[in-house]
């Protein structure tokens, strides 16, 4: 079975809690706190493996979870970190926020890419002496670690998209000029899956796609086509295939403007991709048949398409090696395969995502300290740059709307009194 869309949940580790611990010896006196740091959460990361085609592994496997940190000990001993979750995709998956269908990441590369990260560890009461707490008897908790609804999106990596009507020949044509071997039948829809296959031209090489069954009202949803479209996005260059004879009682030139037509309606940018004409089954097609659509292309308006027509017949190999020279010369004048850019999240998507969850409570550790535990803040806070105002503002009006500032002033807190938000302090300022 082929899936190319999946949805998943991911949740990397909490950092470990800090430790409340003083020091113990024999004949020392007042030996002072330490208390160690929490351990790091574990990372949720995404590797791409040449060796997965498909995200079938996932219909089966929707929750991954990274394991926590763990705590901090005493005699300042750090908590140990956990091990990050590498979670394995096939080239070309992308990876999107199932709430807002904001891009994460393009696992086209081959390096590796964080997607979720783990929480930081909680700092031990080490951390928190000064002349005025001398035996802190607190520590913080480890920060939780980022959680996502996840959408996979696989959009395979190809230079060359073959697309056609079903039964014209294009399964045949890729079989004749790579390595690959798909099914070959005389009837519509053999091919279910896209199907790639590298081809050697001199000393340079490229892939081809074979996307299964376009057919009329495909944008719209109709067969196969709609499920398979997506595929040919990242392609360079469109090999266009029509059966030149006819075989079948349809019309070659109306073949191709509907096929045409139905990339258009999926994808401006499709439409507008650099196309090569080819036409098949020229080994049962008549002179005049040929004669009759070379005219038609050689007058064609579509600017995209190459006026120069191949007549080949994938059966026979004739006229492939022409093709495919032709296509690898022109894609040493084509950008490369198309990545997508990560989009960062927005301050404003963070306010989205806590609003109605914001379950805070604010403690009393010191005459001068203040805690908020509010397991919402960890995004926000990692998100926000201090050292620069409109963030910082932010931050506050995040702090006021949210009731924090009121309960704050309810448990009695003083102008310069210090509050502490997982490991970042401020000073109170009314």
């Amino acid at each position: 079975m082929f899936a190319d869309i999946v949805k998943i949940s991911v949740r990397a580790g909490s950092g470990g809690n800090g430790a409340v611990s003083f020091h113990r010896e024999k004949y020392v006196a007042s030996g002072g706190p330490d208390g160690g740091d929490g351990g790091k959460g574990g990372d949720i990361i995404f590797k791409a493996d040449d060796n997965l085609s498909t995200l079938i592994d996932f219909r089966y496997k929707r929750k991954y979870i990274a394991e926590d940190g763990k705590k901090g000990d005493q005699k300042k001993s750090t908590g140990k970190s956990a091990p990050d979750t590498v979670i394995k995709v096939p080239r070309g998956t992308l990876i999107k926020d199932s709430e807002t269908g904001r891009l994460i990441a393009d696992i086209s590369g081959s390096e590796p890419v964080i997607v979720a990260r783990g929480g930081k560890g909680g700092k031990g009461n080490m951390n928190f002496a000064t002349p005025r707490r001398q035996a802190p008897r607190f520590a913080k908790p480890g920060f939780p670690g980022v959680k996502f609804g996840l959408t996979l999106e696989l959009k395979l990596l190809a230079d060359v998209g073959l697309v056609g009507f079903p039964n014209v020949g294009k399964s045949s044509l890729i079989s004749a000029v790579s390595a690959a071997k798909p099914e070959i039948a005389n009837y519509h829809f053999t091919t279910l899956t896209p199907v790639l296959g590298v081809i050697k031209v001199d000393e340079k090489s490229f892939v081809m796609a074979d996307i299964p069954g376009l057919i009329e009202g495909a944008s719209g949803g109709a067969g196969l086509g709609h499920n398979f479209l997506r595929h040919v996005e990242r392609c360079r260059l469109i090999i266009h295939v029509v059966d030149v004879s006819g075989i079948e009682g349809r019309c070659p030139k109306e073949d191709f403007e509907k096929i045409n037509y139905e990339l258009s309606q999926f994808s401006q940018e499709l439409a507008a991709l650099p196309q090569i004409v080819a036409a098949n089954k020229s080994d049962i097609a008549t002179d005049e048949q040929i004669e009759d659509f070379k005219n038609y292309i050689n007058n064609c308006q579509l600017s995209n398409v190459n006026c120069q027509l191949f007549v080949i017949s994938a059966a026979t190999k004739k006229g492939t090696a022409d093709l495919v020279n032709h296509a690898a010369a022109q894609l040493d004048d084509l950008p490369p395969v198309k990545l997508y850019e990560a989009e960062p999240v927005s301050l404003e998507e963070l306010e989205r995502r806590s609003s109605g969850k914001r379950v805070f409570a604010v403690n009393k550790l010191e005459d001068d300290l203040y805690e908020v535990k509010a397991e919402w803040l960890a995004p926000i806070l990692a998100m926000v740059n201090m050292d620069d105002y409109e963030s910082l503002q932010y931050f506050q009006r995040v702090l006021r709307s949210s009731g924090i500032i009121d309960a704050l002033e309810a448990a009695g807190i003083q102008e310069g009194d210090t509050v502490s938000v997982f490991d970042f302090e401020f000073e109170f300022i009314n």
